[in-house]
């Protein structure tokens, strides 16, 4: 790798950091970025798991230092959505890269568009097992197969169903959003190792930005204002996106 390639790893692993804890769309700069760098697809969705494993750790604890976060309602909703990571990861290493490439596109498109759209103002009310249903883990157990596939604007699915459909709000929808990321991310990190489709030195490059735009995300998503830089960040990171999908 050049300077140049080690910078950008870690400039866009920054700001993708930070937007996936805020948000949602890290991974649409970050897994382009790896192909573009020359990682065949495979290998760069998988590289891409690294990083997204090292800043989801790195957030969660920030998170439980500052007291947030429920251990037991995070296993209830991670464990279907780890099953379903097994099978999406299982499917990505061996499908065709011009499949994958597809469904790349068509889940940037999706989710930059998901984006634009104003989220509802909502009454919302903390998470508990008992408000917990089929509906809700069969909902866990397909973002777990879509994040164990290709991982790009799952956030935004996580918006849909604990935000829209659970109503808690968006600042422990991101405490939650981690945690689940974490736990179905370490398994499809693992297949994705045994079928030599991890670039070790690119992910833990790309995973130091990751990390850093991490931590300073979890401080920012704690504050007042925090809600507000959740819209914002994701407006911005949409049209990133597109134009992204214009260049490339």
């Amino acid at each position: 790798m050049t300077a140049i390639e080690i910078a950008g790893l870690l400039a866009l692993g920054g700001i993708a950091g930070f937007i996936n804890v805020l948000s949602a769309g890290g991974s649409m700069l970050t897994l382009p970025l790896l192909m573009f760098l020359g990682l065949p697809p495979q290998v760069a969705n998988g590289t891409n798991r690294v990083a997204i494993i090292l800043q989801s750790t790195t957030a969660v604890a920030g998170f439980r230092r500052l007291g947030h976060g429920n251990l037991r309602v995070s296993l209830h909703l991670a464990v279907p959505a780890v099953l379903g990571s097994l099978l999406g990861a299982w499917v990505a290493t061996w499908v065709a890269d011009a499949i994958f490439e597809l469904v790349l596109i068509i889940a940037m498109i999706g989710a930059s568009v998901f984006m634009l759209l104003p989220q509802p103002k909502l009454d919302t009310n903390p998470l508990t097992p008992d408000r917990l249903g089929p509906v809700i883990y069969i909902a866990m157990f397909l973002i777990g197969v879509y994040g164990g596939f290709i991982q790009v604007g799952v956030g935004a699915l996580f918006i849909v169903v604990l935000y829209r459909m659970l109503r808690i709000d968006l600042r422990q929808v991101n405490v939650f959003k981690v945690s689940i990321i974490l736990l179905y991310t370490l398994p499809a990190l693992l297949i994705f190792a045994l079928n030599g489709q991890v670039h070790w030195g690119m992910g833990l490059i790309l995973a130091v930005g990751n990390i850093t735009g991490a931590f300073v995300a979890v401080k920012v998503n704690l504050s007042e204002k925090g809600a507000q830089w959740v819209k914002w960040i994701t407006l911005v990171m949409a049209g990133a996106i597109l134009i992204r999908l214009m260049v490339y």
